[in-house]
């Protein structure tokens, strides 16, 4: 039997568990997203049947991106306190139904996610990522996929193409142009998701884009040539690192329930 890994978003599935639960912030109402959470990571595990599966975290400390651009995710609503007290009580939680948790203190789970789905790629493993952040579109392929667990949907790569109007191989340039506001990663001025899209299925990639903003013509080009470092630094914060060395064993992460 072939790998199939089950790469879980931990955070992305807990707090938009916690943000549909009733009620204030508080300790009762984490309590019940921690049972609602466990529930719904139990059906993930029927519907995806992974050989391996493990939950990542985001570490606590500030990583890469930051150092880089001290302004990365500002603005963000801060996690409910409550939320963040329970987390090693969610990590017990999935530890019980079978499923480990991986976090490391200054990486971000994504970069987590996105070498650890490479590397099992590269072994011609199938991957599935649950989450919605659509971040993860770039890693798309025929060995791993996206699934968007709330709406019991994978994400392919025909999709991104009618969502969006690029290739997956193109979704980090597309980023870096139209920009990424979940991140408080600004892109472009003025370039939106339809120009984004326009540029790249003419010139293919932003090195390309940003060769011919001298000779381009209007507002557009006029904003690219000058803010094409601002587009080369979100290139490189919206790419998902995937050369990583963690030091790990797949066997740690065998699904047998």
């Amino acid at each position: 039997m072939g790998i199939n890994f089950l790469l879980v978003d931990a955070l992305n599935l807990i707090r938009r568990v916690y943000a549909a639960q009733p009620g204030d912030d508080g300790p009762q109402r984490a309590k019940d997203a921690l049972t609602t959470t466990v529930r719904s990571l139990q059906r993930a595990l029927r519907e995806c049947r992974p050989t391996h599966a493990v939950c990542v975290f985001d570490g606590q400390e500030q990583g890469w991106r930051h150092e880089m651009y001290p302004d990365y995710k500002a603005g963000r609503t801060p996690m409910p306190e409550a939320l963040r007290s329970s987390l090693k009580t969610f990590e017990e939680a999935f530890f019980g139904i079978g499923v480990s948790s991986l976090t490391f203190p200054a990486l971000e789970a994504d970069d987590v996610i996105a070498t650890l789905a490479v590397k099992v790629a590269l072994r011609k493993g199938k991957v599935i990522i649950l989450s919605t952040d659509k971040m993860f579109l770039q890693l798309l392929s025929a060995q791993i996929k996206v699934r968007d667990h709330f709406n019991k949907r994978d994400i392919d790569l025909a999709y991104v193409m009618e969502k969006f109007g690029v290739k997956a191989e193109q979704f980090v340039d597309f980023l870096a142009l139209s920009g990424d506001s979940t991140n408080n990663i600004a892109g472009v001025p003025s370039v939106g998701y339809k120009t984004a899209s326009r540029l790249l299925l003419e010139f293919n990639d932003l090195d390309n884009v940003l060769s011919v903003a001298g000779v381009m013509k209007g507002k557009t080009g006029e904003m690219l040539r000058k803010h094409a470092e601002e587009a080369r630094m979100a290139q490189t914060l919206v790419r998902l690192r995937n050369d990583l060395e963690f030091g790990l064993n797949l066997k740690s992460f065998r699904y047998t329930r």
